[in-house]
C-alpha cells in the first residue's frame, strides 16, 4: 500500500506544474470550445495576455452548466465580451479568427 502513495507523488506535482497554456486550453474547453479549437487559440492567446487575464479567461469555464454541445467562436466571444477588458476581446478576437480560418 505505501507504494502506490510514493507513484502518486511525481504525478500530483506534474499535474501542479501545468503551463499557462494547458490550463488555458482546458479552460477553453470547460468554456464549451472543441478541444482543437481551444488548443489552436491557446496557442495564440498565451504570449499575447497577462497571467491575469488568462486566469479570467479560464474562468469561464465555471459559467457553462451542462455542455450539450460545442460553442462555436461567436458564442464564445460573447461570453469573453461580458468580462469587459477590451485587450482580452481583442486577442480572444483575432485567436478565433484565425483558427476558424486557418491563419
Amino acid at each position: 500500500m505505501r507504494y502506490s502513495h510514493v507513484c502518486l507523488i511525481p504525478l500530483l506535482a506534474l499535474s501542479a506544474c501545468a503551463t499557462p497554456e494547458t490550463r488555458l486550453r482546458n479552460g477553453l474547453q470547460d468554456a464549451g470550445l472543441s478541444p482543437a479549437m481551444a488548443s489552436c487559440m491557446a496557442d495564440r492567446m498565451v504570449n499575447e495576455l497577462s497571467i491575469a487575464q488568462l486566469r479570467r479567461i479560464q474562468s469561464l469555464g465555471s459559467l457553462k452548466g451542462d455542455r450539450i454541445s460545442d460553442l462555436s467562436a461567436t458564442e464564445f466571444l460573447h461570453k469573453v465580451r461580458a468580462l469587459r477588458d477590451p485587450e482580452i476581446l481583442a486577442e480572444t478576437s483575432k485567436a478565433a479568427a484565425g483558427c476558424a480560418l486557418g491563419f
